[in-house]
């Protein structure tokens, strides 16, 4: 039943997408600040929401295909390069040594330093990217459960299984390190787990689900979170923006607002685009709306990140954007090749790096 009603949400929820109106036309934009293009790769066509790795100096990817690369994060050099041998539903998790992604087979595959060393099966498919911290590989399943590895050998240490509902989302979801503390989404709830022993420690809800049927109602958070100090944001599903204080377990604040995206963010504000492409920043202390944008509505906009004095997000036709942090104003537009930017952009040190949908990794600098 859980996989009848996962192919039906993803029925309604792509059918939903194919509805909605023609794309706003850009406006001219006469640029306020200067960026250029510093290199660009090939890494494969890639059919899942990949966000790139970030660690040490190097921004790893994965391609549907299983080829897994690491790339030097200011010159575009190629590190390294492994081939899986299979599809890929999830990645990349990197943690500097240890590199982890999942296959549609339900298999978690592990390098270090770029080489297989284990692979392990779980029992229900996964979408989100793995999380290497520890010497662990932490693995979300669709179906909620946590699972614990050890990222030398690939014992799995324990699994966290809580009950579910009878709908759970494909989508990626939260799956994040918070001093000693493991932080895991639990549907709209956001969980702290003892990261050695798999027990639950605290959990706070971030949305309340609302809607007149099963899929109205998902509301699973959305990753990757923004984390600043104690304070980590995130989005649930089509239903709110909210932050919480992960010292304290505790939600601080939470928005009604729709949209399917991942939030970026900074030590001010939080930044997302509603299911219109609406784009809203929140006041990170308190929830409280600073600006709106609706220059780039119906332009399919993925998820953002904040680098400096702006906010990034891409949009389907390939473009990346760049809007002033405190106004909103459009500050930069920069060309991809044509094709959906997906997943969420990366910052590397002073490089912007963003994947699109044809398999080929832009990397920018702002100035």
């Amino acid at each position: 039943m859980r996989a009848a009603l996962l192919a039906l949400a993803a029925a309604l929820l792509s059918g939903c997408a194919a509805d909605k109106p023609k794309p706003k036309p850009l406006e001219p934009l006469t640029p306020k600040i200067a960026g250029r293009l510093v290199w660009q790769a090939g890494i494969g066509r890639v059919e899942f929401p990949l966000v790139p790795a970030v660690r040490d100096g190097l921004v790893v990817v994965a391609s549907t295909w299983g080829d897994v690369q690491a790339y030097k994060a200011d010159t575009g050099e190629l590190w390294w390069r492994w081939p899986v041998g299979a599809e890929l539903s999830a990645g990349v998790g990197h943690d500097g040594r240890f590199t982890a992604v999942v296959t549609r087979d339900n298999e978690v595959v592990t390098l270090d330093r770029g080489r297989e060393v284990w692979r392990a099966r779980v029992p229900a498919s996964v979408v989100t990217p793995p999380l290497v911290a520890g010497e662990r590989v932490f693995v979300l399943g669709v179906d909620r459960a946590v699972h614990a590895f050890d990222a030398v050998d690939g014992r799995r240490l324990w699994v966290l299984q809580r009950p579910s509902d009878p709908l759970t989302l494909a989508q990626p979801s939260v799956v994040g390190a918070f001093r000693n503390t493991l932080l895991v989404a639990q549907g709209p709830r956001l969980a702290g787990v003892d990261p050695l022993r798999g027990t639950l420690q605290w959990e706070t809800a971030i949305a309340t689900p609302r809607g007149s049927n099963e899929v109205e109602r998902l509301a699973d958070l959305v990753g990757p979170m923004v984390r600043v100090g104690d304070r980590v944001c995130m989005r649930a599903f089509q239903n709110a923006v909210g932050c919480a204080d992960a010292a304290r377990g505790a939600t601080l604040w939470s928005r009604n607002t729709g949209g399917t995206t991942a939030l970026a963010g900074d030590a001010e504000r939080v930044f997302g685009a509603d299911a219109s492409d609406r784009v809203t920043a929140w006041r990170a202390a308190t929830g409280d709306v600073l600006w709106t944008n609706e220059k780039f509505l119906n332009r399919g906009f993925s998820g953002g990140v904040s680098i400096g004095p702006v906010v990034v997000f891409g949009d389907r036709e390939g473009f990346v954007h760049f809007l002033a942090a405190d106004t909103g104003e459009p500050q930069l537009r920069l060309p991809t090749d044509g094709q959906p930017i997906i997943g969420t952009p990366v910052v590397a040190g002073q490089t912007l790096v963003v994947t699109t949908a044809g398999g080929s990794l832009f990397a920018f600098r702002p100035n």
